[in-house]
């Protein structure tokens, strides 16, 4: 996953002296993280943990020359930070803040396509590089390393705290990962989870993936769609959560915001089938995942 992250990188915090943001900044400095500068308009000449902040993003790009930039700022204000990233010429945004208008959401992955920017989120917990000790947003809170060791599994999760579960349980089995994404739970989102097999497919480093799925959205279909036709080929393992959701009332909201079946469509069952079908090896606990992975190597 090189093109997302590496070594190298660069990170702007946008509302980086919220609450929130100083306690995530602190924890990515610590895990080995690059925070070069933060935004927040008004503060500009402070710092955080040593990190300078400034009013404006073009500010910090020409001060630091970030890469990236994780958004940490009130729904209200995520698509103004967004277009500010991306009109500066940030081309990797994670975005944290939940809660975002969908006509706000719209707009910004809009612009992402018109400007080839990646957006993951919003309302994700974040991406890690353990073997670059590399980590933006909260994603294994202040000791990463409990959950995320170096390897060469892929993780893609809609739940911020399943990307934990999932990195710790590969690291029980003598695995590990390569990189960790939490896509955020919300119904639109900038990388989906088929979109970002297809950055595993040419990661060297990645050898397989773990999916863990939830109820709602046609994101594990549009994944077994690219494994049926040959877009994805390194093994896929995938967890999908939720069955006990299609015995609830049609359109009852569970968890996360996209976590809603409504007819057949977002079906945990229908999700295991057609990953199966496709040539996924679909596990039924968590204790499967690491099974599933040495079997298919």
């Amino acid at each position: 996953m090189t093109r997302l992250i590496d070594d190298s990188l660069r990170l702007l915090v946008q509302g980086i002296t919220g609450r929130e943001a100083r306690m995530v900044t602190s924890h990515m400095i610590e895990y080995g993280t690059s925070v070069v500068s933060g935004v927040t308009p008004g503060k500009g000449g402070e710092d955080v943990d040593g990190v300078p902040v400034f009013d404006t993003v073009k500010q910090a790009i020409v001060e630091t020359a970030p890469s990236a930039s994780l958004i940490s700022v009130p729904p209200a204000a995520t698509l103004d930070a967004v277009g500010e990233a991306i009109s500066s010429g940030i081309r990797l945004i994670v975005i944290a803040t939940e809660g975002i208008p969908q006509h706000d959401v719209l707009r910004m992955l809009e612009l992402s396509d018109e400007s080839g920017t990646v957006i993951i989120g919003p309302n994700s917990v974040g991406v890690i590089r353990p073997g670059d000790s590399v980590k933006i947003g909260a994603i294994g809170g202040e000791h990463p390393a409990r959950a995320f060791v170096p390897g060469r599994i892929g993780v893609i999760s809609r739940s911020g705290g399943m990307t934990a579960e999932v990195g710790l349980t590969l690291r029980l089995a003598g695995l590990g990962v390569s990189t960790a994404i939490s896509v955020g739970g919300d119904a639109l989102i900038g990388s989906t989870p088929a979109t970002l097999l297809a950055e595993f497919q040419e990661d060297p480093e990645t050898d397989a993936v773990v999916l863990f799925g939830e109820p709602g959205t046609r994101f594990e279909e549009d994944v077994a769609n690219h494994i049926a036709e040959s877009k994805f080929t390194k093994p896929l393992v995938a967890l999908i959560a939720g069955g006990f959701t299609e015995h609830l009332p049609e359109g009852t909201a569970f968890g996360h915001a996209a976590a809603i079946i409504e007819g057949d469509s977002g079906r945990p069952s229908n999700k295991r089938k057609v990953l199966e079908t496709a040539g996924a090896r679909v596990a039924r606990t968590l204790d499967d995942v690491a099974g599933l992975l040495k079997n298919a190597g």
